[in-house]
């Protein structure tokens, strides 16, 4: 067996400690845990961090921006030979880095992918929502389509993932536009819907809030989906609907989502990116 980073960005969240605390019973126990914090996370989380959790190979790192800035910042840190992504609203069963590190390691995928299950049932109707579009991504798209992968459950072969780094033109979808890369660069990354973690929903509350959440993503997504040329192929997928009222309320603002998509992809691609963050598969 090689070595493995399991990596988890944050900015200000409670729940890394919960994230934390399931890292320690793992059965396939990682060589380093990376925190890749943000320099607005409070002092008292991060050192809440530090004290329950003694028993872990534990790192913190502070970088700069958000979430994604501090994941793409972070690749230059990490020298084991497989990382894995678990984010702070996540807890791993004991058996989770065993199986999603088990293909890579092995020389059968270059990355891998699971799913993630409700840490409780879901309460509110965003909850319920957030919840249903999960599972719909997990049973219809993923297994039709690797590139959908959402990255807070997967591991990558490190230096596939540093070759490929992550582009900053797109912030929020980044785990489709890296794995869009990674497909085209001809990396095989295999579905394992047996590596699930669980995934804490409380946080979505209120229409506003939600609402901001999910049109950042679909701008996003549809900026991905322009760079990589695969627009066209996405309008012509078929899938059901989530069975759930908030669905329309999305279709609604998928439009306004993609021209405004298409005015931000026109300014930023030509925007230079750092050799870092180029790949085989070309960023541009």
């Amino acid at each position: 067996m090689g070595t493995v980073c399991v990596e988890i960005a944050v900015r200000d969240d409670p729940r890394l400690l919960a994230a934390l605390a399931s890292l320690r019973d793992q059965v396939r126990k990682p060589d380093r845990v990376l925190v890749a914090a943000s320099t607005e996370s409070p002092d008292s989380l991060l050192e809440a961090a530090v004290r329950e959790n003694g028993s872990l190979p534990l790192e913190i790192a502070r970088f700069p921006g958000g979430v994604v800035d501090a994941r793409a910042a972070s690749l230059a840190r990490i020298q084991e030979d497989t990382t894995a992504f678990l984010d702070s609203d996540e807890t791993a069963p004991p058996d989770w880095l065993a199986q999603i590190v088990a293909p890579i390691e092995s020389g059968s995928a270059a990355f891998t992918g699971g799913p993630t299950r409700p840490s409780r049932e879901p309460q509110g109707t965003y909850e319920r929502y957030e919840v249903e579009l999960e599972r719909s991504i997990y049973e219809e798209l993923v297994p039709a389509r690797v590139s959908y992968l959402p990255l807070q459950n997967t591991a990558w072969r490190t230096s596939a993932l540093r070759e490929l780094g992550f582009d900053p033109r797109i912030p929020f979808a980044e785990d489709h536009d890296l794995e869009s890369r990674a497909v085209r660069a001809g990396l095989l990354g295999v579905y394992l819907p047996t590596a699930w973690l669980l995934h804490d929903h409380s946080g979505t509350t209120g229409f506003v809030r939600w609402a901001r959440k999910r049109y950042r993503y679909l701008v996003a997504m549809a900026m991905s989906l322009l760079k990589n040329g695969e627009l066209g192929a996405r309008s012509t997928e078929r899938r059901r609907g989530v069975r759930h009222g908030l669905r329309f309320v999305e279709a609604a603002m998928k439009p306004v989502a993609l021209v405004d998509a298409s005015l931000r992809w026109r300014r930023a691609k030509h925007r230079s990116v750092a050799p870092a963050e180029r790949s085989p598969g070309g960023v541009g």
